[in-house]
């Protein structure tokens, strides 16, 4: 492709190529990008080096005024002076313009017309390159004549560190988000996933601005109704796997958009975790990492190419990056009718939360805001009994307002448009981890199914004392023994312990969200006196 010009930017060098196809991506790669290959199926193995994750702790956002009163500052959105981002954006441009070829891709973020943003990354990295044109929304040919100049632009010198004496920087790893340039500057890291997060926060920002929830959430469609599913969960909870459902429309697997008129899709291609990954388990994903996909951080055998995806020497955190075209069941254009069901997936590894529940509006903001699921123990360095996670909103470290603004927009969505909503544990049933057993994928799987089809809408259910909502008490291929948590116990005592420890979990951490929200919301948590 001829040499594009990017001297708005401040990049001057000659040979950028716009827009690659993945093939000539391949030839890049494997001739420029050190330690690349490919697999016994097509993928392009790729290695970030240090950084094999994110590194929320280095995220910025710039504190201007237009946008500095509707940033939720904090632990999760670090201020930085605009002084400070110019010094990481000049150091990121100086990089750039030292490599002999950079690659431009110029694409969308929201499969919707009405609502695109146009997406520009800059990068001297194929792996990153040929990432981006999975994870983003290629334009046809007549659609990149006319592109223009973008929205957001990522500028990524992830190769080049930051300079820690610079003011703000606590390490060499910068991710500087600037809401009015409409620029996102990586230094220090080239784990792909931070270019794919910038794009979710910055729709994390422009969603709620323009009365649209930005969802961190997977999400089908009826194949005969046209209406959507989501499915909100942190990772390990199933919310890729669930969405793998062949009976239905896959419209993402991540990031969504729920508007007036729908739902629509933030991505062009899904990220799945691919830990574990057999065809077996997963034959959707399994079958989707094929010629255009970007394998990350993965072992793999030198002589077959054979990926070994149990193998964590590396990295938990292995990735792959693929087209939703290659999923069997995609729905494209990856849009569908407002949600009649919104799941929220929670591991639970305390065994208390029953498989299934269903949630008032008020109860759905208190959950939603709460992001709760657990990690076990062996899954990281430290963690030698379950531990309770939350995660505002399921996605905190991608929020930018506060999170009552996405919970107060949830249920305005959930009350319009008529949506029932779910709490499932994908977790722990008759005990913790370790004394219990997990619940079955397919009994998982026989719920998602029942809540989709309506059965559950009118099921029996029974009002648990102490976290309050309506536990369902009947579903067919779901044992009934595990439907209720207190009965799956050995012990009443036992399970009222755990549960009352958990309460207290969900209780301490929403102290920190209390101000923000009405007392409605506050009386939809778990009570505070002890259950009988």
């Amino acid at each position: 492709m001829a040499a594009f010009d990017l001297k708005m930017h401040g990049i001057h060098v000659e040979d950028v190529m716009r827009n690659p196809s993945p093939s000539t991506l391949y030839e890049e790669a494997i001739r420029f990008d050190r330690g690349t290959t490919l697999s016994d199926t097509g993928c392009l193995i790729a290695y970030s080096g240090d950084k094999t994750g994110r590194s929320p702790k280095d995220k910025r956002v710039v504190k201007n005024e237009g946008s500095e009163n509707d940033v939720w500052w904090g632990p999760v959105n670090f201020p930085l002076d605009k002084l400070t981002f110019n010094i990481n954006r000049e150091r990121a441009v100086d990089y750039l313009n030292t490599r002999d070829r950079l690659y431009c891709i110029d694409a969308f973020a929201g499969w919707d017309p009405k609502y695109q943003l146009k997406v520009r990354v800059i990068c001297s990295r194929p792996y990153h390159a040929l990432f981006m044109t999975n994870m983003l929304i290629r334009p046809t040919e007549k659609q990149l004549e006319s592109f223009g100049e973008p929205d957001y632009t990522i500028l990524n010198a992830g190769q080049f560190p930051a300079n820690r004496h610079t003011t703000g920087m606590t390490s060499k790893t910068s991710v500087d988000l600037n809401i009015e340039s409409g620029e996102i500057v990586i230094l220090g890291t080239e784990y792909a996933g931070e270019m794919k997060k910038g794009v979710f926060t910055v729709i994390n920002y422009w969603g709620p601005k323009n009365d649209i929830l930005s969802m961190h959430c997977s999400a089908t469609a009826d194949r005969e109704t046209g209406r959507s599913s989501v499915l909100f969960g942190l990772s390990g909870t199933g919310k890729t796997t669930l969405s793998a459902d062949p009976n239905r429309y896959l419209i993402g697997d991540d990031e969504h958009c729920w508007t007036d008129d729908g739902v629509f899709n933030v991505e062009g291609g899904c990220y799945a975790k691919a830990i574990y990954l057999s065809r077996d388990s997963e034959p959707e994903i399994f079958n989707a990492l094929k010629y255009g996909a970007v394998l990350e951080n993965v072992v793999y055998d030198k002589e077959s190419h054979h990926v070994d995806f149990d193998n964590t020497t590396i990295t938990q955190n292995t990735r792959g990056a693929y087209p939703i075209e290659h999923m069997t069941n995609a729905s494209i254009p990856c849009v569908a009718g407002p949600p009649s069901d919104v799941i929220f997936l929670t591991c639970d590894a305390f065994g208390v939360l029953p498989p299934v529940s269903k949630l008032t509006p008020e109860q759905a903001m208190y959950h939603f805001i709460s992001g709760y699921t657990a990690k076990v123990a062996g899954t990281e360095m430290g963690v030698d009994e379950p531990e309770a996670t939350f995660s505002p909103c399921f996605g905190g470290p991608f929020l930018v307002w506060h999170p009552a603004k996405y919970a107060d927009l949830l249920a305005e969505k959930i009350r319009k448009h008529d949506a029932n909503v779910w709490l499932v544990n994908t977790g722990w049933t008759g005990g913790p981890y370790g004394v219990g057993s997990r619940i079955a994928l397919k009994q998982t799987r026989a719920l998602i199914d029942a809540i989709h089809s309506g059965r559950l809408t009118d099921a029996p259910t029974e009002a648990d004392p102490l976290f309050g909502f309506e536990v369902i008490t009947a579903c067919e291929g779901v044992p009934s023994e595990i439907l209720v948590p207190r009965k799956a116990w050995k012990t009443e005592a036992a399970y009222l312990e755990s549960a009352g420890k958990l309460a207290e979990r969900f209780r301490k951490n929403f102290e920190k969200y209390a101000e923000g929200v009405s007392e409605a919301v506050l009386a939809a948590g778990p009570r505070s006196e002890a259950v009988a």
